[in-house]
């Protein structure tokens, strides 16, 4: 792939402004021949876009991408909500993600959306205009430079002007995440507007700081632990309270109409890694930084504990009155995804997975069985149970490991990396207990000395009762790694098909960091390529949990996988949040790194829809792509399936704000349906200006909904 250096020296990039041959576009973007299901032509030639090669080839050599969010002929799109307008008593926070609906009558309806995170740059420069006030940004920044853009904590205690405007900075980003909840009514049309009312609420990163009775509560056993006054390491004076929400990516819906919101990338603003009773290092340890590229530690000038982030959180959009809670029976990690399966007569069954790329797949069982899976007394279910982590085999077999002390350790061995081609890495619970965090065992003889020191999880966190198996669940990730759960691909999604009851867990891609990989005999390309950066959806079917008999079997397999067409792929690439309507159609919104050049050639986000009647694996359609540099996310509908909303989140993430004429060409080798690779050249438009869709005008995140112009069923049934 040739970005724009290798183009100048061909000498093509000073046509970048006139040569910008389209597909052909007109009020939508264009439109694949073959009717049978809604979908648009995207950036490469798809095995579903009814194209000859010879129209491939004539159709995708000249391409120009838009700053719109596109959807198919006979389909509109319109804004809802965006950043900064006004939600009860706050206002829509920044980078909406996980949207659920919650219909109320015929005509009225809820709906809950995530804010997740900071994107600094496109943040600073639209705050004023969203908010209707100014912050010290520049101040701020220059007053940092000597420090590397963080404050440290010696400094804040001598130098009072340059804490208050950290303050300032970090409580206005803290107070963009977490959750809202929006008032929906119909119009005439059948769309939905939004109109405020008493059920509007904003629950954010720092809720109950100064007024105590809007704290969150949590339950299970890690409540004991931050209540203990006798602890290795810090005391935030809370006990079991909570102050806030941040990080909040994916969900889910429960049966008896709450809502799970899950706190992810949490280690950007508070400390991550735990003492051996579960406790937390001091919030210095996180120190506060900020530059208009990076906005990290926003936890550090308010003293939030590192242990209370990183769980799911329970709310009931209904009762604003009510507080939300971390259920901590479900774990503590970079929570991403949950399922919930609640069936009359079988405990209650949550499915949820960690993001990161060596992160884990759990399911969570109730003590007590379901009675009636609409009764709003379920909630009580979730304080009580077991937490469970996948290990998975190459062979499509898994069983599910027990998280309790008794549980034996048994890491993955570095050598099953190595005969893979790559390094093994495993991390596990540091073995000088006093310290927080992890080490990292990089040898089979390393790991054999460490379980001979630590037979069993209870070595490993000492103590007793609900204490002990607290700080088991606060480290689930290490504690996890330490009994052989299986490293994944950075699960995004987990979803149950109302047909089949299968599970369905979108892995948005193989790579490693310093922390981890995911297990090369599972995650592997379609010819068996390791790492395989494209991602994967799978399906697993579980068998019935059992609430007096721990753990239990599965079968998995992988249902359709990224990639390009001709190398294996389905054309998409990095999946992320899945929905699955009553037809068992999977809609499937992706979310690829604009900063990586390897996933260029797969254009702008978007949103696919996995038709049902297709063979498993061998269809995947384009319904809609989103604006420049944004992700598409927490796809849902409305109760008859006439509207789907869509989070536009981080539009312009990358170059910020789009000015009349900055883009840049590229280059790409394609290959049409006979096989025939053929060159395209591709325009883009660098930053963003959506929704106005005004030059120079910054971008925001914004919820949109999608429906016919007409009227009726998204798609029709098979």
């Amino acid at each position: 792939m040739n970005r724009r250096s290798l183009l100048e020296l061909l000498g093509l990039a000073a046509a970048s402004a006139t040569a910008t041959a389209t597909i052909p576009s007109g009020s939508a973007a264009p439109q694949r021949p073959t009717r049978r299901w809604p979908s648009l032509l995207g950036p490469i030639p798809l095995p579903s876009d009814g194209l000859t090669a010879k129209q491939q080839q004539h159709t995708y050599r000249r391409i120009a991408l838009h700053d719109r969010l596109d959807v198919p002929t006979g389909y509109r799109s319109d804004v809802l909500l965006s950043w900064g307008d006004r939600l009860g008593k706050g206002a829509m926070g920044f980078n909406n993600d996980y949207l659920a609906f919650s219909a109320l009558d015929a005509d009225r309806a809820l709906l809950t959306i995530n804010f997740e995170y900071i994107s600094a740059q496109t943040w600073c420069a639209g705050y004023a205009e969203a908010h209707g006030r100014t912050l010290p940004f520049a101040a701020l920044q220059e007053a940092l430079q000597t420090t590397g853009g963080r404050l440290e904590p010696n400094t804040a205690e001598t130098n009072a002007a340059l804490q208050a405007m950290a303050v300032a900075v970090a409580a206005a980003a803290l107070e963009d995440l977490g959750v809202g909840v929006a008032c929906l009514v119909r119009q005439s049309d059948g769309s939905w507007r939004h109109q405020s009312g008493a059920q509007e609420r904003r629950i954010h990163g720092l809720s109950g700081l100064k007024e105590p009775g809007q704290q969150l509560r949590s339950s299970g056993p890690a409540a004991a632990v931050f209540r203990r006054t006798d602890r290795q390491g810090y005391d935030d004076g809370l006990g079991d309270r909570v102050i806030g929400t941040f990080a909040n990516c994916a969900g889910g819906q429960t049966p008896w109409g709450t809502v799970l919101s899950a706190e992810e990338n949490f280690q950007t603003h508070v400390v991550e890694a735990v003492y051996a009773d579960g406790s937390s290092p001091p919030p210095s340890e996180r120190p506060f930084e900020f530059s208009r590229k990076r906005i990290a530690g926003l936890g550090a000038p308010f003293g939030l504990a590192g242990n209370k982030y990183g769980w799911m959180v329970e709310l009931d959009p209904r009762r604003p009155e009510q507080a939300a809670v971390k259920h901590t029976w479900l774990g503590r990690f970079r929570h991403e995804a949950v399922g919930v399966r609640a069936r009359a007569g079988e405990p209650l069954v949550v499915y949820s997975a960690c993001d990161r790329h060596s992160g884990h797949l759990y399911r969570f069982v109730s003590s007590e069985r379901v009675s009636d899976p609409s009764d709003p007394a379920n909630s009580r279910l979730l304080h009580n149970g077991r937490l469970e982590v996948a290990q998975l085999q190459a062979d499509g077999s898994g069983r599910w490991l027990l998280l309790h002390p008794q549980t034996p350790l048994a890491p993955l061995r570095p050598s099953h990396y190595e005969r893979f081609g790559s390094a093994g890495l495993i991390e596990v619970p540091h073995s000088d207990r006093r310290q927080a965090g992890a080490e990292r065992l990089r040898s089979d003889a390393e790991l054999e000395r460490y379980c001979r020191r630590f037979p069993q999880l209870a070595d490993l966190y000492p103590g007793q009762g609900e204490e002990q198996m607290g700080a088991i669940l606060i480290d689930a990730h290490l504690a996890a790694n330490a009994i052989g759960a299986t490293p994944t691909a950075r699960p995004e999604d987990t979803e149950i098909d109302p047909i089949t009851g299968d599970l369905l867990i979108s892995f948005t891609m193989g790579g490693s960091d310093e922390t981890g990989s995911p297990d090369p005999a599972i995650f592997q390309g379609p010819n068996q390529q390791t790492p395989w950066p494209f991602g994967w959806m799978m399906r697993l079917s579980d068998s019935p949990a059992d609430p007096a008999e721990a753990g239990g079997h599965f079968n998995w397999r992988m249902a359709a996988t990224g990639g390009t067409p001709w190398e294996g792929g389905l054309g998409f690439a990095n999946p992320d949040n899945l929905a699955i309507d009553r037809q068992g159609n999977v809609w499937m919104v992706t979310d690829r790194s604009n900063s990586k050049a390897s996933t260029d050639i797969f254009g702008k986000n978007s949103c696919w829809l996995l038709p049902r009647a297709a063979n498993p694996g061998e269809e995947a359609l384009l319904f809609a792509s989103g604006p420049m540099e944004c992700e598409l996310c927490g796809p849902c509908f409305d109760q008859e399936e006439h509207t789907l909303f869509l989070a536009v989140q981080h539009p312009g993430e990358q170059y910020g704000c789009h000015n009349l004429g900055e883009q840049e060409l590229q280059a790409f080798e394609l290959m049409d349906r006979s096989g025939t690779r053929f060159e395209q050249l591709r325009t883009v438009p660098l930053g963003s200006n959506w929704p106005s869709g005004v030059p120079g005008r910054n971008p925001r995140p914004a919820v949109v909904m999608i429906r016919r112009s007409q009227g009726g069923p998204l798609v029709q049934a098979s």
